[in-house]
């Protein structure tokens, strides 16, 4: 299939089945600066025999986890590209069959390294591709849906031969140690599949294109180096952000000027100078680092930026918190909501339909004194919020606190990892709501700056401690570590490598876990644990158990019933199928109101219980008397009273309302009631009182 792509692959687990198809433009555009890729990944309804959603019946723009997976595809293939190659690259991945258990994430990862091995674009592949569970202590390949669900790690991992290339995922929070065997296990099972996709180029692969690399002019660049001369490093070391881009692009426009000057306009291109300047700049970074010791801040490699926390800023919100590291800073808003807030979303492959906790990230332009056009959220800031979404999550126990929860995290200011710094102000917003988060979570970047040896491999390196923005542009990694004291929760690492060895992983992990524990000794300086109270301006909740036959009967026919509690009481309540009702309201009365109502109406009699009732049936042998909405029993007239009755209407007429006692209910269900017992149980109590 797609035969006349540059390369194409199907991928098939089970019964899930994706195509990808790569294709490169035969030239780069005119005046092209950057490489263009295009990862592109696409659900269709019909793989899994559904008709979409919507007024349309077609699929629409695409969904989060559409979002997710191409940014899940793009991160480890795109620094495998030649540098200075800049002809656009399209990566395309359509699902053409779902089974509903074999997710089609890891296929598609695996699909696009496989078109592009077999293909003609230049791409220094292949890479393995795997998702990691852990079930009882096992460690799992590919897992299906129902097996994770079971699982307390979700590790999506890609290794080459030798070394990690890219992680992502969340853990119900594992030790440092497990973490690493789960990377070792999954580097294990990527290597049949790069084995695979070897023996595929072998027999149906094409040969490479011949492509040219856009480089400065060697002339250019050392003319650029000579003028820049020693005055690029005092301008780098400059501590603050601002007025260090501003003092480096100062030497730059001074030195570009006498460039232009020297080699003509039509030699030094905006291109020509930014590639120079951006060489410049990444040799002078890494060069402080490895020789001198030293880092743009003047921090030490180990040391984690200043840290300091606020909570509770917002008066309406239902929790809020500012947390800023160094120039790095987030609002963090918490929300609760009914169950009904929740969000739903179609899942054609499978797996959760419903998400009661969501986080969501926003980066405006400002937050890195720039100007840009507004717009709605982009891959990036979905990327970013799931991440902090999923580091959250695991110790947020949702069944026992039946609320949909919102995070929106606002990045104020930003130097290196707002991902982290939403973690951070997450977890303070959610104790500051009284979530009863099982421990607070705070996480870390740790980046690193290498030096290859003649046969790529690694000569020498330098591990990062809270990366800043520079240090992630112009060094080789960003790994983002999140988790509590008792172990990780989430974690992503990006690097601009082709691999990195296991043992340089070990060194990083032990470095977040010890930056971890600062951040979270930092934060507990604040808020240690969850308030006991919520916001006065969030929702009550209470939980009421009936018997799911009763459903019927509280809902009432149309709706009737569970229509008028609702206005008379201004509540909102959910009913669920085994018989748990939630009550959500702000008001404590109407909260009442609410729980009376559904008791009335789906309670049940029980024996030796007293009632107050209302006569609805007169008959020569008692009265029938109606204890609750639709339920009756039966007041035999030699139980009215404690003294012979000769007329049931000498006791009680139509409407009274009177006392009874269930004395018996029979095998068919029939009630018997008693006044009589009822007030020999009134006389016994008053005398046990005097």
């Amino acid at each position: 299939m797609a035969k006349q792509a540059d390369g194409s692959v199907t991928v098939r687990c089970g019964e899930t089945i994706v195509l990808v198809a790569a294709v490169a433009a035969s030239n780069a555009r005119p005046g092209q600066e950057f490489f263009p890729l295009t990862v592109d990944y696409r659900e269709r309804a019909a793989a899994a025999g559904k008709f979409p959603g919507g007024y349309f019946k077609r699929e629409g723009r695409p969904t989060e986890k559409e979002i997710l997976t191409c940014r899940l595809i793009d991160r480890p293939i795109r620094p495998l590209f030649p540098k200075g190659w800049y002809n656009e690259v399209q990566v395309q991945s359509i699902l053409l069959s779902a089974d509903g258990e074999n997710d089609p994430d890891m296929l598609s990862l695996i699909g696009a390294s496989a078109a592009l091995t077999v293909s003609d674009i230049p791409w220094d592949g292949p890479i393995g591709a795997v998702r990691v569970g852990r079930v009882n202590g096992e460690f799992i390949a590919n897992p299906t849906h129902t097996q994770m669900a079971e699982s307390d790690i979700d590790l999506v991992y890609v290794g080459n031969i030798s070394d990690h290339v890219m992680f992502e995922g969340a853990a119900k929070e594992v030790s440092e140690a497990d973490f690493l065997a789960a990377l070792q296990f999954g580097h294990s099972a990527c290597q049949p599949i790069i084995a695979a996709q070897k023996d595929l180029a072998n027999r149906a692969g094409k040969p490479k294109r011949a492509i040219v690399v856009n480089v400065v002019p060697d002339e250019i660049l050392k003319e650029a180096q000579a003028l820049a001369g020693d005055r690029m490093i005092p301008a780098l070391l400059t501590p603050k952000k601002l007025e260090r881009e501003a003092a480096v692009k100062a030497v730059t426009q001074e030195v570009g000027a006498k460039l232009v000057e020297k080699f003509g306009a039509e030699k030094v291109t905006e291109f020509v100078l930014k590639d120079a300047f951006y060489y410049i700049q990444k040799a002078a970074v890494r060069g402080l680092i490895l020789n001198d010791n030293k880092r743009l801040d003047g921090r030490s490699f180990d040391a984690v930026r200043p840290v300091s926390c606020e909570i509770g800023m917002l008066p309406r919100a239902h929790g809020s918190s500012l947390f800023t590291r160094g120039e790095t800073q987030a609002v963090a808003v918490v929300t609760l909501g009914t169950t009904e807030d929740s969000q739903n979303f179609d899942a054609y492959t499978g797996g959760k339909t419903e998400k009661q906790f969501i986080l969501h990230y926003n980066f405006p332009n400002f937050s890195v004194g720039e100007t840009g056009r507004i717009m709605g959220p982009g891959r990036r800031e979905i990327g970013h919020g799931a991440l902090a979404e999923r580091s959250l999550e695991p110790v947020i126990p949702l069944k026992e606190f039946p609320y949909a929860i919102r995070v929106t995290s606002e990045i104020m200011e930003s130097n290196g990892s707002s991902s982290m710094a939403s973690v951070c102000g997450g977890s303070l917003a959610l104790m500051d709501a009284g979530v009863p988060m099982k421990r607070p979570v705070g996480g870390i970047s740790i980046g690193i700056c290498t030096e290859s040896g003649d046969q790529n491999e690694l000569k020498r390196y330098q591990l990062l401690t809270d990366i800043i923005g520079w240090e992630d542009a112009f060094c080789d990694m960003d790994c983002k570590i999140a988790g509590t004291e008792m172990g990780i929760t989430g974690f992503q690492l990006d690097l601009k490598l082709r691999g990195l060895p296991h043992q340089q992983m070990v060194e990083t992990i032990e470095k977040a876990r010890i930056a971890r524990l600062h951040i979270l000794g930092e934060m507990a300086k604040v808020l240690a644990e969850p308030r006991k109270e919520m916001s006065k301006y969030a929702p009550r909740i209470i939980t009421l158990k009936i018997n799911p036959e009763k459903i019927g009967a509280l809902i009432g026919p149309g709706g009737k019933n569970i229509k008028r509690i609702v206005d008379e009481s201004g509540c909102e309540i959910n009913i669920e199928d085994d018989g748990t009702v939630n009550i959500y309201s702000v008001s404590e009365d109407g909260m009442q109101i609410a729980r009376k109502s559904i008791e009335s109406l789906t309670a049940e009699i029980e024996v030796n219980s007293v009632y107050r009732g209302k006569v609805v049936s007169i008959k020569d042998f008692g009265c029938f008397v109606e204890v609750f909405p639709g339920q009756d029993g039966l007041c035999h007239i030699s139980e009215l009273a404690n003294f012979r009755v000769k007329q049931v209407e000498d006791i009680v007429k139509m409407g009274d309302e009177i006392t009874v006692k269930c004395i018996g209910i029979d095998e068919k269900g029939r009630v018997r009631l008693s006044r009589k017992a009822a007030m020999e149980d009134r006389d016994k109590e008053m005398a046990e009182k005097t």
